[in-house]
């Protein structure tokens, strides 16, 4: 027998994918296409294209660094901190930032990837270092005060649920008391567990005892089975956190990722407690371009001679005396060979087992257990606001309930001119395990789907709250991305070894990316960019 929450999972999905059948005869004026990612150019490894053929020149510089998403980045930051200014950063697309990329639609900036940042607590010293050097935070009269410009503007977020928006991301009005109660539940246990256990971000910073090993055992879902946490509103919206942090569903992720979501920052609040109340429980820091407007300032330093985009390493191999990293200049259609001391490998980590020749155990072992979600991002333009059901008011992230989308966030919710205007809505999906998508294979979605068939699937999920939404958009410009995101499968942490490790590195080479943390957000790739870059420069990192 099929439960409600599984019942609305699979009627919402049927709807989505029914949708995708046909192009919609009244969306057909929107124009767009597929952006910021080259397939081709990220498979020519894959397809063994390049193999076998010599490079054609050869260059030295001290330092490179292969990959320039947030880790790359923060490590030619530690390196220009430590006076090293010989070095190179290899980016494979046209920009560097990786999944924290900006764009524009129409001149209206918005995210290509992740939207924002939560101001980061103690243990993320090098990312509040990098927030204070921005200009993002200062310290008055003795507290430390965040530049309320950068702060989400009000109202942060809402849910559209039974058919009227509502404040807040947790479905609280009309439920029955059981599922306040369970609310009141859930937010006891972690609370325990947060007091017993030390959930960290970056998780290196974290006690992974026998009590958090013992949550990495199991499934999420299992574990809320045995606290008996079955009421369907609490389960959708954790399986919601899972999908919006992990990309892949509540019984896809291990218990340990599922309670560190709120354990490692403020928690979970139930409806009507003291923390639920406070302003700065969930105080995060957005742009019109999302986290695109932290990488382009941690690339503009660098200049063009240091970043190279459109390159395609195919080799990094190292002796006694140096490193070895062959390249594939796709904009000069040239084989480069860089000789150096040192390389920092800031790549996915089934793309380090590829390329770093004779590979270690611990990478190879790391390639074949960790899995990565497939990922969608859609912004679409829109030549005036949205009508709106009734309930709380537009906010930055609006979502609706029982969904396979995460709903969308206004790129145009930060600005200070408060005037109705076009803006841009950037609308999350996720493809990776889930209940929502049984038996979907994300990955060839995501190659084999025209824009077409994301633009009607996105309209028709989305018109639920807003019929006037085709009416309104002008253009979609769609971002795929094939390894969005590290899942923290259930025993992935003793996998990867079972201990926190800040610096994980073989030699003369060093690696730093998120999924050397099991899961993938910016304080742990910023992180361990850092610690990697420190490293290297000789420096002790802290």
């Amino acid at each position: 027998m099929i439960g409600r929450r599984r019942f609305l999972g699979a009627a919402a999905g049927s709807l989505a994918l029914a949708a995708c059948e046909a192009p919609s005869s009244s969306a057909s004026h929107i124009g767009g296409g597929f952006e910021g990612i080259d397939m081709a150019r990220g498979h020519a490894l894959r397809d063994g294209s390049l193999a076998g053929k010599a490079p054609q020149e050869s260059r030295r510089t001290r330092v490179v660094i292969a990959g320039g998403g947030v880790a790359g980045l923060a490590a030619a930051r530690a390196l220009r901190l430590a006076g090293i200014e010989d070095f190179v950063l290899l980016e494979l697309e046209d920009e560097p930032g990786g999944n924290s990329r900006g764009t524009a639609v129409k001149g209206v900036p918005c995210p290509m990837g992740a939207h924002y940042l939560p101001v980061p607590g103690d243990d993320a010293r090098e990312v509040q270092d990098l927030l204070e050097e921005l200009g993002l935070r200062r310290r008055v009269a003795g507290r430390w005060e965040y530049d309320e410009r950068h702060l989400c503007h009000s109202p942060q977020e809402r849910l559209f649920f039974e058919g009227r928006w509502q404040e807040g991301l947790l479905p609280v009005q009309g439920v029955p008391a059981g599922t306040l109660a369970q609310y009141q539940r859930f937010d006891s246990l972690v609370e325990s567990l947060r007091r017993r256990e030390h959930f960290a971000i970056p998780m290196a910073r974290s006690a992974l005892g026998p009590g958090q090993l013992a949550l990495d055992a199991q499934p999420f879902d299992a574990w809320l089975d045995q606290q008996g946490l079955d009421d369907p509103h609490l389960r959708w919206y954790l399986d919601y956190c899972c999908r919006d942090d992990y990309g892949a569903g509540s019984e896809a992720v291990s218990a340990w990722a599922g309670i560190h979501y709120f354990a490692s920052r403020h928690g979970f609040h139930a409806p009507g407690s003291a923390a639920d109340e406070s302003p700065e429980r969930d105080a995060v820091l957005t742009w019109a371009e999302g986290n695109g407007w932290l990488t382009r300032r941690l690339a503009e330093p660098l200049g063009a001679q240091r970043v190279l985009c459109g390159q395609v390493v195919m080799r990094i191999s190292q002796g006694r005396s140096g490193v070895e990293v062959d390249v594939f200049d796709a904009g000069r259609r040239a084989l480069v060979r860089w000789q150096a001391e040192h390389c920092i490998v800031a790549l996915p980590i089934f793309l380090a087992a590829r390329v770093v020749e004779s590979p270690p155990d611990f990478l190879r072992r790391a390639a074949a257990t960790l899995r990565h979600a497939p990922w969608l991002v859609a912004n679409v333009h829109l030549g005036a606001p949205l009508a709106d059901r009734p309930g709380a008011a537009p906010s930055w992230d609006n979502v609706l309930y029982g969904t396979r989308g995460l709903g969308y966030v206004d790129a145009g919710h930060q600005r200070l001119d408060p005037t109705p205007r076009e803006t841009v809505i950037s609308w999350y999906r996720p493809l990776g395990p889930s209940r929502h998508d049984a038996g979907i294979d994300g990955r060839r979605l995501l190659l084999e789907r025209p824009w077409t068939a994301w633009r009607d699937e996105l309209l028709a999920e989305l018109s639920a709250a807003h019929p006037d939404l085709a009416g309104l958009a002008t253009r979609i410009q769609i971002t795929r991305y094939g390894h969005a995101m590290a899942i923290p499968a259930p025993g992935l942490l003793a996998q990867l070894g079972g201990r926190p490790q800040r610096l994980v590195r073989e030699g003369r080479v060093a690696f730093a990316h998120a999924d050397w943390s099991g899961y993938s957000i910016f304080e742990e790739a910023f992180s361990r960019g850092h610690w990697a870059g420190t490293a290297v420069a000789g420096r002790p990192a802290v």
